[in-house]
């Protein structure tokens, strides 16, 4: 009885949203999958409104030219590299070169209302912001009155 409660406990105090799945998998835990101390992810934020799902993705110092956002299968990838490289010359007898190389993918698997025929993206201020609206039959309805025969 008492884990039948603890069950009851867990979900009925948390009412997720279809857009709460979408995220909720290893593909998404870094640390677990790449076992790389330097590597970096871009920090995400994630809303979602009547019309539209909206990824606001944290990438200070990128151009828009850095960035391949792929559709594939309802999955959604948005990807970078860049490749930058830096000469500092100190008189005649000091060359120093350094090389930076920066590259990240994440995937998301897009819900059923998501309509990926019409999504945008835009960036904007170190921002990359994806915009992925909803089918319109996916959208709230309004409430009406039903009338009684």
């Amino acid at each position: 009885m008492e884990d039948l409660i603890m069950k009851l406990a867990r979900f009925n105090n948390y009412h997720p949203s279809m857009f709460d799945n979408w995220f909720d998998n290893d593909l998404f835990n870094w640390e677990y999958n790449n076992h790389q101390a330097e590597a970096t992810l871009p920090a995400v934020n994630i809303k979602e409104n009547a019309d539209a799902f909206k990824v606001e993705m944290a990438v200070p110092g990128f151009d828009k030219k850095d960035f391949k956002i792929n559709l594939d299968h309802n999955v959604l990838t948005i990807a970078s590299e860049k490749k930058v490289e830096n000469e500092h010359k100190n008189g005649e007898r000091y060359t120093c070169r350094e090389y930076s190389y920066q590259s990240f993918s994440r995937s998301f698997t897009l819900p059923d209302a998501a309509n990926g025929d019409k999504i945008s993206a835009k960036y904007e201020n170190g921002i990359l912001n994806v915009e992925i609206p909803k089918r319109e039959e996916a959208k709230p309805k309004p409430m009406r009155q039903i009338a009684i025969a």
